[in-house]
């Protein structure tokens, strides 16, 4: 009996991580970490890319510059290493981890993106990569651009999250200056804010401008975290089991 008491109290740390509302994400992160769809998918993305920019470079408007505007995480670059590390430590995140994990520039590249990139600074198209990193971010972040040869990875061309995460003004502003021939990211405010930021119902819109994606609207594969998850859940200050309790009860069965 004592033996089985001791067995059981020595299995508690596990019985508990195993618990853990942060570990919803395990198998999301493993998927991009493993699978072989999710390269497939990013190359996919990427080969969409490249035939859009070469469309777009016949329809010129104007004498503009061309440019295309790119996201940074999990567009570009892998940062499911940071999400394993947070739910080996039973969180979702912590701002803290982030910016260390940005400091160290360890990210690895998304499959796909470099090669795109470079094809495009070949067509004499600029890339700004419009993140919503902090200014904290910014050393890390090029660091990590420009050690596997990003183009255009410098001051004036990564554009950081000042008083807002809205990219729209952003974006704007850029197109005072180029022509955006495409935009690439993992989460629908990388296009417009249509889809979240204006309380419309965002199926309807992606739905609306379907001949979009994939041609000026390049979308790549993020099930680890997004503007999507935010439409699950109800209510202010939630701890994380609450989140992780919502999102349960939002799962469709029969």
């Amino acid at each position: 009996m004592k033996k089985s008491i001791f067995w059981l109290l020595s299995l508690m740390p596990f019985l508990t991580l195993a618990q853990t509302p942060a570990r919803d994400y395990t198998n999301a992160i493993l998927w991009q970490q493993y699978s072989g769809e999710y390269r497939a998918l990013s190359f996919q993305a990427y080969n969409f890319a490249r035939l859009s920019l070469k469309e777009a470079l016949w329809n010129q408007a104007n004498g503009k510059p061309n440019c295309v505007i790119v996201d940074a995480d999990e567009t570009i670059l892998d940062n499911s290493a940071f999400q394993g590390h947070e739910v080996k430590n039973g969180v979702s995140y912590v701002q803290a981890d982030w910016t260390k994990w940005t400091s160290l520039a360890a990210a690895d590249t998304v499959p796909g993106a470099l090669a795109f990139l470079k094809f495009a600074a070949s067509k004499k198209v600029e890339t700004f990569y419009v993140t919503n990193r902090d200014e904290a971010d910014r050393a890390g972040t090029l660091k990590n651009l420009q050690k596997f040869g990003f183009p255009y990875a410098d001051e004036t061309h990564l554009i950081l999250k000042t008083t807002t995460s809205d990219k729209e003004p952003r974006r704007q502003k850029i197109a005072e200056k180029y022509n955006i021939l495409l935009l690439c990211g993992d989460n629908l405010s990388d296009f417009s804010n249509v889809f979240y930021r204006e309380g419309k119902d965002t199926k309807a819109q992606v739905n609306a401008m379907q001949q979009e994606f994939g041609t000026r609207f390049i979308v790549l594969p993020n099930p680890m975290y997004g503007d999507w998850e935010k439409l699950l859940y109800q209510g202010d200050k939630l701890k994380e089991e609450d989140r992780a309790k919502q999102r349960f009860d939002k799962l469709k069965s029969y």
